[in-house]
């Protein structure tokens, strides 16, 4: 793995191999990143990278936030509850050495709570596959007020999962056994 575009270009992120079932730890592909960052910065979007606070749920090694970081991002909070996850983010963090424009949060990305600061214009959403954890975690942020009014929303899943009522789908496309479906949240 490797960060794909912008300041980072071409920085090598720490090894996972085909991941860790066990940890259910599955990193975004190079070649599915650059799809969906191509979509983003390219598409017809603005760049809504460009000075956004990401919230990037089930983290994993952190590959989507810290590339969104590369990219321009102003700040990136992770979200993850798994150890050995945590344990890779960390490496990488180390590796982009962007200490004071991210923060890491243990915590289990379904049951958020309240947001104390301000919202998340964009949020990268790679859960488990195929156990409906997206749906929990992305009505957990509407509930606890993480997102910004029409914030974008990047989700990846095995299948085409179905919008929360309110929210927008802007697109849909599938790369081998993932499915990148892209939401704009309600005002």
């Amino acid at each position: 793995m490797r960060i794909i575009g912008g300041e980072k270009r071409g920085l090598k992120l720490a090894e996972v191999g085909l991941g860790d079932q066990a940890a259910q730890l599955r990193p975004t592909s190079d070649r599915v990143r650059e799809a969906i960052f191509n979509l983003l910065m390219n598409g017809p979007y603005g760049n809504p990278v460009q000075g956004a606070r990401v919230l990037d749920l089930f983290a994993g090694t952190g590959a989507l936030g810290l590339e969104a970081l590369s990219r321009g991002a102003a700040r990136v909070a992770f979200v993850d509850d798994g150890a050995a996850a945590r344990a890779l983010l960390q490496r990488n963090i180390d590796l982009m050495r962007a200490m004071g424009v991210m923060d890491v949060w243990r915590r289990d990305a379904t049951r958020m709570g309240p947001n104390r600061g301000p919202g998340f214009d964009l949020v990268f959403l790679d859960p488990p596959y195929g156990r409906e954890l997206g749906e929990a975690a992305l009505a957990s942020c509407v509930e606890g007020r993480w997102l910004t009014p029409r914030a974008m929303i990047v989700w990846e899943e095995s299948a085409a999962p179905v919008p929360p009522e309110g929210f927008e789908q802007l697109d849909q496309r599938k790369y081998g056994d993932t499915v990148i479906t892209i939401l704009r949240a309600p005002e």
